[in-house]
C-alpha cells in the first residue's frame, strides 16, 4: 500500500468519527422519541456529485441506503447554479426521499474557501404529517399527510418562514415536527464543522481524491466477494399477511461474475391500501440483505452497494408508482431481507439465519378525550416494539430485537411522558420462539391503556399474524402474531382501530424461526430455556424430546 493510500485510509476511518458526531447531534436535539429514542435515522457525508462516502452506524438501513439514492435527486432538482453557502434543503417525497411521507431528508451543501466541496445529508422518522396519520389505511399518498417537494429549507442560512407556516396548519404535532427540521439542519452544520477541522488537519482543499479512493476501493473489495460466489440462479418466495388479501413476495438472484442481480417479478401488485413499498425502499433493504451475508466487512457507500442490481417490476407491490399508498412501506420493506436470503441459502449454506419477525410492530396512538368538553388535550403516541430474529447458524435467535431496522425500543419511561398512556405489561413472550437446534428469537408481549378520560385509537401496521416466520433446516416455525383487546377480542393486524376507556390493548408480538432438528439441541440447553421461561414444558417435551425430569 502506498503512502498516499495510507493516507486516505486513515482520512477514511476520521469520516466514520465525522458523521458518527453528526448522528449524535441529530439524537441530542431531536423532539421525536422516535429519532432520540429509537434512532431511527440516518446521517452521512456525500461527494458534491452525489455519491455516498461515509454513513454513521447510528440508523437504520432503510433510511441510509434510501438516503444513498436520494442527494442525486436534490441535485438535479436545486441545479448547482442555485446552491449555495448557508443553503438547507428538505423533502419528505416518498419516492426521491426514504419511502414514506414521515421521513424528512435535509440535505446541507459544504463549502470550502468560497468552492462548493460535498453534501451533508441526514433523515428522520416524525411523529405526524397530518392526514389520516401513521398508518396504513389510505388509498392514496394525497391522503396519507402533507407532501414537501424537493426544495429549500433554508436559503443562505434564511429559514423559508412560508414553509414553517404550511407545515404548521397541516400537521397535529407542529412543534414537535418543525424541531425536528431544525434538528435534522443542526445535525448537518455539526458534520460540516468536524469536516472542516479535518480538512485543515490534513491541508485538504476538496473531497474529490478522497471520495474516489473510497468508493473505488469499497466497488473493487464488493466485486471480489461477489466473484467469489457459485453462480448460477437461485430463487424464493415468501407468503406475507398484506392488508385486505396476503401478498406473494418472489425473488430470483442470478450471479454472473463479480455481479449478482436481484429481480422481484413474481411479486404481487400494488396494493389499494399504505403497504406499497416505492422502489428506492426495496434497494435499500435487498442491498442490504445481501451485503450482510456477502461483504458484511466492507464499509457501507456508494461504491460497495453499486454492484448490486435491484429489479422490480413496476406496478408490483415492491415498486408502487405515484399516487399509491405507501404510509407504512416498512411493513414489506422489512421483510424483503428474509426473501432475499431464502434465496441466497442455496448458494451460501449454513451462512444466513432462518426467518424473523422482521417487520417492527411500530403502533400509532391516538390519544383522545372520552367526554368532550372535558378540556383534557388530545396527543399522537408512537412506539417501536420488535419481535425475535431467526435462529443463526450456530447460535439462537436474538429475542425482542430489531432485525433488520436496528432500530432501538423507546423505553416504557419516555413513551409514557409523551401522552395519556399506561404500559401495563411488557415482557418476554414464552414459548414463541421456533424450536430447532438453534432456537428462533423470543417476541414479547405488551399491553397498554389508556389514562383515566381518555380512549385510544391506533393504526395497526402488523405482520406476521397469519403468515409467521419459516424455520430453515427443519427447525420449527416462530409463533405467529397476536392482536387483541385484554377482554380476548380479537383485533386486525392493520387498520385504524378502537381501545375503549377502561380497556387494555394487548400486543403478542411474533417470534424468530428455529434452524436445525430440534431433537439435537443439547439438553442442557433444552433445560436452560425452560427453566429460563423461554419454552413451555410442552414444548421441552413434544418440540425437544426432553423426557421429564
Amino acid at each position: 500500500m502506498t503512502s498516499r493510500a495510507i493516507d486516505f485510509q486513515i482520512m477514511w476511518n476520521r469520516l466514520t468519527a465525522v458523521v458518527e458526531e453528526q448522528a449524535a447531534t441529530l439524537i441530542r436535539t431531536a423532539f421525536s422519541t422516535s429519532v432520540r429514542e429509537a434512532g431511527d435515522l440516518s446521517a452521512g457525508l456525500f461527494d458534491r456529485r452525489g455519491r455516498m462516502m461515509a454513513q454513521a452506524v447510528t440508523g437504520t438501513p432503510g433510511h441510509v441506503n434510501a438516503m444513498a439514492e436520494s442527494v442525486a435527486h436534490f441535485i438535479r432538482e436545486i441545479g448547482p447554479e442555485a446552491i449555495f453557502a448557508g443553503d438547507v434543503y428538505v423533502t419528505n417525497d416518498p419516492w426521491k426521499g426514504t419511502g414514506h411521507l414521515h421521513d424528512f431528508t435535509v440535505v446541507s451543501p459544504v463549502f470550502r474557501a468560497g468552492a462548493h466541496i460535498g453534501f451533508f445529508a441526514c433523515t428522520a422518522h416524525v411523529v405526524d404529517v397530518g392526514g389520516r396519520g401513521f398508518g396504513p389505511d389510505a388509498n392514496e399518498v394525497y391522503e396519507e399527510g402533507i407532501l414537501v417537494p424537493i426544495m429549500k429549507f433554508a436559503e443562505r442560512g434564511i429559514v423559508s418562514a412560508g414553509l414553517l407556516r404550511i407545515l404548521r396548519w397541516n400537521i397535529r404535532e407542529p412543534d414537535q415536527v418543525i424541531g425536528d427540521l431544525y434538528s435534522l439542519a443542526a445535525c448537518n452544520e455539526a458534520g460540516d464543522r468536524r469536516l472542516q477541522a479535518m480538512l485543515d488537519e490534513f491541508d485538504l482543499a476538496h473531497l474529490e481524491d478522497l471520495s474516489d479512493f473510497i468508493v473505488e476501493t469499497s466497488r473493487r473489495a464488493t466485486h471480489a466477494r461477489i466473484a467469489a460466489l457459485r453462480p448460477g440462479t437461485y430463487a424464493n418466495t415468501m407468503r406475507v399477511d398484506g392488508y385486505d388479501a396476503p401478498v406473494t413476495m418472489a425473488v430470483t438472484l442470478t450471479v454472473e461474475g463479480d455481479r449478482l442481480r436481484a429481480d422481484f417479478s413474481g411479486t404481487s401488485g400494488v396494493s389499494r391500501f399504505g403497504v406499497n413499498v416505492p422502489l428506492v425502499y426495496t434497494r435499500a433493504y435487498a442491498c442490504y440483505g445481501l451485503k450482510c451475508a456477502i461483504a458484511p466487512e466492507v464499509p457501507n457507500n456508494a461504491g460497495s452497494l453499486a454492484p448490486f442490481e435491484i429489479t422490480a417490476p413496476e406496478g408490483c407491490i415492491l415498486n408502487a408508482p405515484r399516487p399509491a399508498a405507501v404510509a407504512v412501506r416498512h411493513v414489506l420493506g422489512h421483510l424483503i431481507p428474509d426473501v432475499v436470503l431464502g434465496a441466497l441459502h442455496a448458494c451460501l449454506p449454513d451462512t444466513v439465519p432462518a426467518e424473523g419477525a422482521s417487520a417492527l410492530w411500530n403502533v400509532q396512538i391516538s390519544a383522545r378525550p372520552a367526554e368532550p368538553g372535558s378540556g383534557l388535550r388530545s396527543a399522537e403516541v408512537l412506539m417501536f416494539n420488535s419481535g425475535g430474529t431467526g435462529a443463526r447458524p450456530g447460535l439462537d435467535g436474538l429475542s425482542a430485537t430489531a432485525f433488520p431496522s436496528g432500530v432501538s425500543t423507546m423505553s416504557v419511561e419516555a413513551t409514557e411522558q409523551v401522552g395519556p398512556i399506561v404500559v401495563w405489561r411488557k415482557e418476554l413472550r414464552e414459548g414463541s420462539g421456533g424450536a430447532g437446534r438453534f432456537r428462533g428469537g423470543l417476541g414479547q408481549t405488551i399491553e397498554i391503556a389508556p389514562r383515566a378520560g381518555y380512549e385510544l385509537y391506533f393504526n395497526a401496521m402488523f405482520d406476521r399474524i397469519g403468515n409467521p416466520a419459516r424455520g430453515r433446516d427443519g427447525g420449527g416455525p416462530g409463533a405467529a402474531g397476536a392482536v387483541a383487546l385484554a377482554d380476548g377480542t380479537r383485533l386486525k393486524g392493520k387498520g385504524r382501530q378502537r381501545v375503549p376507556a377502561g380497556s387494555r390493548l394487548v400486543l403478542d408480538l411474533p417470534g424468530g424461526g428455529g434452524i436445525g432438528d430440534p431433537k439435537a439441541r443439547p439438553r442442557e440447553r433444552v433445560r436452560a430455556d425452560r427453566a429460563a421461561g423461554y419454552i413451555t414444558d410442552a414444548q421441552a417435551r413434544t418440540d425437544y424430546g426432553l423426557a421429564e425430569d
